[in-house]
């Protein structure tokens, strides 16, 4: 498994975003592969980069490539990986994922345990199981050790696609646009999936 370049991040999040299902999160012995994803884009209405550069969202304004933790509801850990150039304000958030390896690591910072989907499908659910704080922020996931965007050599052939989820708040054409993507014949993603349709 290799590293993904600088260069691999930084083009739009849509482009992005199914590019990244099947590439592999690695931190310590915790190795994921990513089973679902979202786009967020510049100029959208559900994306945080709406609100301008602030202490919060900066990271999601710096160069493709680098991690943006942030804390939904005051519980979870949501991992996005930052697309496109500096300035721009994309990132794609990273879903589901389905095991790899660190299996006893990620039941334990989990709290379950399960080797079932239930385990990692949602987006806090993976940041749990990375063992993620915003403090990741900023951090390049191109360069050795801490947290990595691994290459698995294989491309993903079947994806879904479908609505992206939570966002209620957006105006109506980012509400319903077409930015989840998901891996298809899998069962580790996440709720709902009678909105994913076949691409």
């Amino acid at each position: 498994m290799k590293l993904m370049p600088p260069e691999f991040f930084q083009i739009d999040a849509l482009d992005l975003a199914p590019r990244l299902l099947g590439k592999f999160m690695r931190r310590d012995n915790v190795v994921l592969r990513i089973t679902e994803v979202e786009a967020y884009r510049p100029n959208d209405s559900a994306c945080h980069g709406r609100f301008g550069v602030t202490p919060r969202t900066a990271p999601v304004f710096g160069p493709g490539g680098h991690a943006y933790v942030y804390l939904c509801y005051g519980l979870h850990m949501m991992l996005n990986i930052v697309a496109d150039k500096e300035g721009v304000g994309a990132a794609v958030l990273i879903r589901s994922c389905s095991p790899v390896s660190g299996m006893e690591t990620i039941q334990e910072r989990r709290g379950l345990k399960t080797d079932k989907p239930v385990l990692l499908n949602g987006p806090g659910k993976v940041g749990q199981a990375l063992g993620l704080s915003t403090e990741w922020s900023h951090h390049p996931l191109y360069s050795p050790g801490g947290l990595e965007l691994l290459d698995g050599g294989e491309d993903v052939e079947k994806v879904m696609v479908g609505p992206r989820v939570g966002i209620d708040y957006a105006l109506p054409e980012h509400v319903n646009a077409l930015w989840r993507f998901a891996v298809a014949d899998t069962p580790w993603i996440s709720a709902p999936k009678n909105t994913l349709k076949p691409l």
